[in-house]
C-alpha cells in the first residue's frame, strides 16, 4: 500500500509541474522514444488534452442551450397578442350573450371575419411554439447525453484532474445552471402559451359557430317583432348613461381589435389615393413645364385641378367599400361621414342654390342619425329615428318633384331619389311596428345608397377627365396635335367607368341590406361545384374567371394606348417605332392573359391540351386561313417588313399602315380609305416599302422652255430652288438631263430628292412654282 500511494504522489507530482495557463493545459511532452517503440506504443491512456476536448464539446452544448434565449421575446410578444385576443373574445362573447334582439347584422359579420384571423393567429402561434418546443426537446436530449460520454465521466471521477481543471469545471457549472435555468424557463413560458392558443382557438371556434346561427337566423328575426309598437306605453327606465359608456368602449375596443388584424386593407386603400394624387398632379406639372396648360381648356374639366385633394380623396372613399367589406359599422357611417363632408366642399359653387340648401338639409338629417352615439334611452331614439326618416321621406317627396322636369338628364340620381323615399318610408313603418333591424337597415341603406350615387357620378367624371388629361399630356410631349376628335374616347372612357361604377354600387347596396354575404355564398357554391362531361371536370367559376381574364386582357391592349396619348389618329402614324413597341405590348397582354387565365381558372393543362388536339384537327379542316393570318400577323410584327407608319405597295394598294393587328393590317391610301387587308395576303405578296430604312423618294419633273439654253444655264437654278425649299433634300445634287432640243423649245427632266414621301406633290408643287419664278426672272419662258 505504501508503495501504491507513493507512486500515486508522484504521478500527481508530475501533473503539477506541467505547464498550466488557466484555461487550455497542454499534456506533458512525451519522452522521445524509439521507432519500434513508438509503433508498438500503446495510446489508450487519456491525456489532459482529452478532458479538455470533452469538456469544450460540453461547452457548445451548454452555449447551444443558451442560445434558447432568442425566441423568448417571440413568445412573450405572442403572450401579449393573445391578451388581446383574449380581451376580443370576452367582448364578443358579452355581445352575443346580450338579450338584445335586434342585432346588427353587419356587425357579426365583422365578428366573424375577426373569429377567423383570431383562429388563424393561434394557429400560426401553435406552429411556431411547436417548432421551439421540439429545438428545445433536441437541447436538452444532447445535454442529458453528457452522462454517456465516458471520459467527461471519468473527469469529474478524477479528483486529481479536476483539481487540475478546476477554472474550467467551475465555468462550466455556472454556465451549465444558467442553461438549466433558461431550459426550464422557457419550457414553461411554452406550455404555458400553447394551453393558451389552444384555449383561444377553441373559445373562437364555439363563438363562430354561435356567430353563423345568428347570421343564418337574422333574416328570420327582423320580420319578427322585436320591439313594442311606438305608441305602446314607455318600459321603465334603466341607467342609460352607464350602458352608454360601456356601449362605446366596446365599440372603440372591438374596432380597434378588427383594425389591428386588417389594418393592410386600409393601408392599399391609402395608396390609391396617393397613386392617384400624383399621377393627376404629375401630368398638370407636365404641361406647365411644357407652357402647355391651354391645351387642356377645350375639356371644360369640372372636378380635376392642379392640386387633385378633393378629387383623390373621393376616389379613395369611393373605392373604400370594395377593400373592406366586412367593416365595423363604426367605420362604414365614419367612412360615409367623411365622403359627405368631401362632396358637400366640392359641390359648393357648383350646384345651384337651390339645390345645394336641399342638400345641407339631407347632410342635417344625416348627422342627426348619428343619436345612437349620444346616450339616449331607446325609446326615446326610436321616436327620434321616426321623425329623421319621415322628415327624410318629405325631403326626398320634395327633391323628386323638382327633379321631375329634370328628368331626361338626371336619370340616374332621379332613380337613387326614388329609393331612397321609398327605403325611408319603409324605415318609418318598420319602426312604428316594432321591426327595428328592418328599420335601421332602410334607413342607412336609404342614406348610404344616396351617398354612394353621387359620389361614383363625380367619381365616374373624374377618371374621365383624368385620362383625357394623360392623352393630352402624352400627346404635347411627342409634339402631336392638340385637336383631336376626343368625343370617341370620351365614349369608350365612360362606359369602362360606368361599369366599374355599378358594379361598386351593387355591391355597397347589397352589402348594406346584409344580403352580400348571403348571396356570395349561395354563388359561390353554384359556381365551385365539380362539373363531369365524359372525363373533362371543370367548374362553372373556373370557365367565367378563365373568360373574365380574357376579357381583361383584351380590354388593356385596346385602351392601353390612351396612356401615350395614342387614340389611332393619323398623328400616330409618324412615331413608328412608339407604334411598333405599342404593338408588341398588346401581344404580350394577350398572350400573357391567355397565360394567366388557364393558370388562375384551374382547368386541367391535359385537358386543354386534348382541346388544342382537336383544334389542330379543326385547323386541319377548315381554318387554314385563320391561323396563317394569325402566324402572319405574328411574323410581320416581329419581323418588322412593315411598321405602323411606313408608306408601303401590297399589290395593286398604296397607302400608309395604320394598324398590324394579329389577324389582319390596315392601310390607309391618299384618298381617305382605309383597306383591310389579311396577313397572310401580306406576305404572300411583294411589298414596297418606301419607308422602311429612310422617308426619301426620288421625284421626276419635265420642263418645256421657249429658249435654246444650255447645261450650265438650267443647273444653277435648280440648285438655287431645291436649296430654298425645306421639303426637298439639300444634301444630295439633283440630276439634270435635257431630253429634246430643237431652234424653237428645249425640253428637259429634273429629279431631286424629297425628305418625306408623305409630302410628295406637296414638293413636287412647290418646285414647280419656284422654278416658273426664277425662270421668268430670266426672261425664259416655260411652254409646259
Amino acid at each position: 500500500m505504501k508503495k501504491m500511494k507513493i507512486v500515486l504522489l508522484f504521478c500527481l507530482f508530475v501533473i503539477s509541474l506541467a505547464p498550466v495557463s488557466g484555461q487550455l493545459k497542454q499534456s506533458p511532452k512525451p519522452k522521445k522514444r524509439s521507432l519500434e517503440s513508438r509503433l508498438l506504443a500503446d495510446d489508450d491512456t487519456l491525456t489532459l488534452n482529452d478532458y479538455l476536448l470533452s469538456i469544450g464539446r460540453v461547452f457548445q452544448l451548454v452555449d447551444k442551450a443558451s442560445a434558447l434565449q432568442g425566441p423568448v421575446p417571440l413568445i412573450q410578444s405572442m403572450e401579449k397578442q393573445m391578451e388581446e385576443d383574449d380581451s376580443t373574445i370576452s367582448i364578443i362573447r358579452g355581445r352575443l350573450a346580450n338579450k338584445e334582439r335586434a342585432l346588427n347584422v353587419r356587425n357579426l359579420q365583422m365578428y366573424y371575419i375577426l373569429l377567423d384571423q383570431i383562429k388563424a393567429d393561434s394557429k400560426s402561434y401553435s406552429r411556431d411554439l411547436n417548432r421551439y418546443d421540439s429545438t428545445l426537446d433536441k437541447t436538452k436530449k444532447d445535454l442529458h447525453d453528457v452522462k454517456k460520454d465516458s471520459v467527461f465521466r471519468l473527469l469529474l471521477q478524477d479528483s486529481a484532474v479536476k483539481e487540475t481543471l478546476k477554472p474550467e469545471l467551475e465555468d462550466l457549472r455556472d454556465k451549465w445552471a444558467d442553461a438549466d435555468t433558461l431550459i426550464k424557463h422557457t419550457n414553461v413560458l411554452i406550455d404555458n402559451t400553447l394551453a393558451r392558443s389552444s384555449d383561444n382557438m377553441i373559445k373562437a371556434e364555439e363563438l363562430q359557430l354561435e356567430t353563423s346561427h345568428l347570421q343564418a337566423t337574422a333574416g328570420f328575426r327582423s320580420f319578427t317583432k322585436e320591439r313594442r309598437y311606438l305608441w305602446e306605453p314607455r318600459p321603465p327606465a334603466v341607467n342609460g348613461a352607464a350602458k352608454f359608456d360601456n356601449t362605446l368602449a366596446t365599440e372603440r375596443k372591438i374596432t380597434q381589435a378588427y383594425f389591428s388584424h386588417t389594418n393592410y386593407q386600409f393601408s392599399y386603400l391609402v395608396l390609391t389615393a396617393i397613386v392617384f394624387f400624383v399621377w393627376v398632379f404629375r401630368n398638370f406639372r407636365t404641361l406647365h413645364k411644357l407652357n402647355k396648360l391651354s391645351a387642356i381648356d377645350t375639356f371644360h374639366f369640372r372636378y380635376i385641378r392642379s392640386i387633385p385633394v378633393f378629387p383623390s380623396l373621393i376616389f379613395m372613399l369611393s373605392l373604400a367599400p370594395l377593400f373592406d367589406i366586412n367593416a365595423p359599422a363604426v367605420y362604414v357611417e365614419f367612412i360615409e361621414f367623411l365622403l359627405l363632408v368631401v362632396l358637400t366642399l366640392m359641390l359648393y359653387r357648383r350646384l345651384p342654390l337651390n339645390i345645394y340648401l336641399l342638400w345641407w338639409a339631407f347632410i342635417v338629417l344625416f348627422l342627426l342619425s348619428f343619436s345612437n352615439y349620444v346616450g339616449l334611452p331607446f325609446y326615446i331614439n326610436r321616436w327620434l329615428l321616426f321623425c329623421l326618416n319621415s322628415s327624410s321621406l318629405l325631403l326626398g317627396t320634395v327633391v323628386l318633384w323638382r327633379m321631375n322636369k329634370r328628368y331626361a338628364t338626371h336619370k340616374i340620381l332621379y332613380w337613387s331619389g326614388i329609393l331612397y323615399t321609398v327605403f325611408n318610408g319603409l324605415a318609418v313603418v318598420c319602426n312604428l311596428f316594432g321591426r327595428v333591424t328592418l328599420m335601421q337597415i332602410f334607413s342607412t341603406t336609404a342614406t348610404y345608397a344616396l351617398v354612394q350615387t353621387v359620389a361614383l357620378l363625380i367619381f365616374k367624371s373624374e377618371v374621365i377627365e383624368a385620362m383625357l388629361l394623360q392623352i393630352q399630356t402624352s400627346r404635347v410631349s411627342k409634339e402631336y396635335p392638340e385637336v383631336f376628335d376626343y368625343a370617341p374616347v370620351v365614349k369608350g372612357i365612360a362606359w369602362m367607368a360606368g361599369t366599374s361604377c355599378v358594379i361598386i354600387w351593387l355591391i355597397v347596396f347589397a352589402t348594406d341590406l346584409n344580403l352580400f354575404n348571403s348571396f356570395l355564398h349561395s354563388v359561390s357554391g353554384f359556381l365551385e361545384m365539380p362539373r363531369i362531361i365524359g372525363n373533362f371536370n371543370f367548374t362553372y367559376g373556373g370557365v367565367i374567371l378563365f373568360l373574365a381574364i380574357l376579357w381583361i386582357a383584351n380590354f388593356l391592349q385596346k385602351y392601353i394606348a390612351y396612356f401615350f396619348g395614342d387614340i389611332g389618329d393619323d398623328a400616330s402614324l409618324n412615331a413608328k417605332g412608339h407604334r411598333s413597341r405599342l404593338l408588341i405590348t398588346r401581344l404580350i397582354l394577350i398572350i400573357g392573359g391567355f397565360l394567366l387565365a388557364v393558370a388562375a381558372s384551374g382547368l386541367p393543362v391535359d385537358r386543354i391540351t386534348v382541346i388544342l388536339g382537336a383544334l389542330g384537327v379543326g385547323i386541319g379542316l377548315g381554318l387554314q386561313t385563320i391561323v396563317n393570318n394569325f402566324v402572319s400577323g405574328i411574323i410581320l410584327i416581329f419581323d418588322r417588313t412593315l411598321r405602323i407608319g411606313d408608306t408601303v405597295e401590297i399589290g395593286d394598294k398604296k397607302g400608309r399602315v395604320k394598324e398590324i393587328s394579329v389577324r389582319s393590317s390596315t392601310l390607309l391610301t391618299p384618298d381617305g380609305a382605309e383597306v383591310i387587308i389579311p396577313n397572310g395576303d401580306i406576305l404572300s405578296h411583294n411589298i414596297v416599302n418606301w419607308t422602311l430604312s429612310n422617308n426619301n423618294i426620288r421625284i421626276e419633273l419635265s420642263f418645256t422652255i421657249d429658249k435654246l439654253v444650255g447645261f450650265n444655264d438650267i443647273m444653277p437654278i435648280a440648285k438655287e430652288v431645291l436649296q430654298s425649299l425645306p421639303e426637298t433634300l439639300s444634301t444630295k445634287d439633283p440630276d439634270l438631263f435635257f431630253s429634246s432640243i430643237t431652234s424653237q423649245a428645249t425640253q428637259f427632266k429634273v429629279y431631286f430628292w424629297c425628305k418625306d414621301v408623305t409630302k410628295t406633290e406637296l414638293a413636287r408643287s412647290e418646285v414647280y412654282a419656284q422654278f416658273y419664278k426664277k425662270l421668268e426672272e430670266k426672261g425664259i419662258k416655260i411652254l409646259s
